[in-house]
């Protein structure tokens, strides 16, 4: 079941691509933008994700931090890094728990072992602010970019 704009965010610790432990209660206090993608390069993922890359300076000076999750393995999410150039961490889902308590398994046409492209924006409170079930890959971050400077001046 997806969880609702005020809700807390379901809170998770997961092994990013390069090793690190990620735990979203450890980012309490900065803003979260957690984005879902159906498969590691693919076009339109290398696209949403390059354009986060180039947006990241921004989200940074807001105090958010960028987090990407796919039910690829670690190692096809490293050689995704690889290629795009990223800085932000990116979550291999392999067990699918992460995709599961946010609701988005169902990407690429319904296949149900695949993230569905959908991004949350969290709260320094851990609490969900926005969620876009619907995203264009090439004009997502600046949207999303867009959305946070909102919240943060409501």
């Amino acid at each position: 079941m997806t969880p609702r704009v005020g809700q807390p965010a379901p809170p998770f610790q997961a092994r990013s691509d390069d090793g690190q432990i990620l735990d979203l209660t450890a980012l309490r206090g900065r803003w979260v933008v957690l984005y879902f993608y159906p498969k590691a390069s693919t076009p339109g993922c290398s696209i949403e994700a390059q354009r986060f890359e180039q947006a990241l300076p921004e989200f940074e000076r807001s105090g958010a931090a960028v987090v990407g999750v796919s039910t690829d393995t670690e190692a096809s999410q490293a050689k995704f890094r690889d290629q795009c150039q990223l800085t932000f961490p990116l979550l291999p889902d392999g067990d699918k728990a992460i995709c599961q308590a946010y609701g988005v398994l169902g990407g690429l046409n319904g296949l149900l072992g695949v993230a569905a492209r959908q991004t949350f924006l969290i709260d320094p409170q851990g609490i969900l602010v926005h969620h876009w079930k619907s995203v264009n890959p090439a004009s997502h971050a600046g949207e999303v970019l867009r959305v946070l400077h909102e919240k943060q001046q409501s």
